[in-house]
C-alpha cells in the first residue's frame, strides 16, 4: 500500500522556514524525532517500524542507535518532545491573562487550537500508552505527562479560589481528556469550547459551594 505523507501542520511549517531562514541544517537527532512525530503519531508506535523512520529522516540506521539507542527510547523521546510543546503551548495562552478564573478557562481555549490543527488524531499519549508494556519507558513519560496535568489544574482551582482544589482538579481533567476523545470521535475541534464554557460553570459552582459553607464558631 502506498504510503500518504501527512499534511505539515502550520506549526511545522514555521519550524521548517525559521531554519531555512537560519541556514542551520538540521541535525541526525531532530530529523529522527520529525520522522518519527509524523509517523509515530499519525499510524501509532508499534506499528511504524524502525526502518521507516528511518526512511523518512533520510539518515544512516546507526544514526538512530547513536542518538537514542533503540526504538523504546525514541518513543520515549517522541512523547517527551510533545508534552514540552503543550507545555509551552499552555503556559503562552496563560501569560495572556492575569485573572484567576480567565487563566483556568484558558487551558481548554489552547486545547482548541491543538484540536483544529489538520492532523489531529487523538491523544498522543492515550494512544501510546494503550500500545506500551507495563514499566516501560514509554508508560513513565505518560505517568509525567499526566501529573502535569494534573497538578496543572489543581494549582489553577486553588489560584481561582475553588476551596477544594485538588477535587475540582481532578474533575477538570476528566472533563479535558473527554474533550480530547469526543474531538476525535465526532470530528469536532469546537468541543474544547464547550468544554471551556462547562469548566467555568464548574469552576463557579465549586467556589459558591465553599463560599456557602458555614463557619464553625469557636469555642471560648
Amino acid at each position: 500500500m502506498a504510503e500518504n505523507r501527512p499534511a505539515v501542520t502550520r506549526r511545522t511549517a514555521s519550524k521548517v522556514a525559521a531554519r531555512r531562514a537560519s541556514g542551520r541544517a538540521r541535525s541526525a537527532r531532530e530529523r529522527l524525532l520529525e520522522a518519527a512525530e509524523e509517523l509515530f503519531y499519525d499510524e501509532g508506535v508499534n506499528t511504524v517500524g524502525i526502518e521507516r523512520v528511518i526512511a523518512r529522516a533520510g539518515v544512516a540506521k546507526a544514526s538512530l542507535y547513536d542518538c537514542f539507542g533503540s526504538k523504546e527510547e525514541l518513543i520515549r523521546s517522541y512523547l517527551a518532545a510533545r508534552h514540552e510543546a503543550r507545555k509551552v503551548r499552555v503556559q503562552e495562552r496563560l501569560a495572556r491573562h492575569t485573572d484567576p478564573r480567565a487563566r483556568l478557562l484558558a487551558v481548554f481555549e489552547s486545547m482548541a487550537e491543538a484540536l483544529a490543527e489538520p492532523r489531529y488524531r487523538g491523544c498522543a499519549f492515550v494512544r501510546a500508552s494503550a500500545e506500551a508494556q507495563a514499566g516501560s519507558a514509554i508508560q513513565k513519560v505518560v505517568a509525567e505527562s499526566r501529573a502535569w496535568l494534573h497538578a496543572l489544574f489543581a494549582g489553577l482551582a486553588r489560584e481561582a479560589g475553588a476551596p477544594d482544589a485538588e477535587a475540582l482538579g481532578r474533575k477538570l481533567v476528566l472533563l479535558y481528556d473527554g474533550a480530547a476523545v469526543s474531538a476525535q470521535l465526532d470530528h469536532d475541534p469546537e468541543v474544547a469550547l464547550a468544554a471551556r464554557d462547562v469548566a467555568a460553570q464548574m469552576l463557579d459552582a465549586a467556589i459558591a459551594k465553599g463560599s456557602a459553607k458555614p463557619r464553625t464558631a469557636r469555642k471560648r
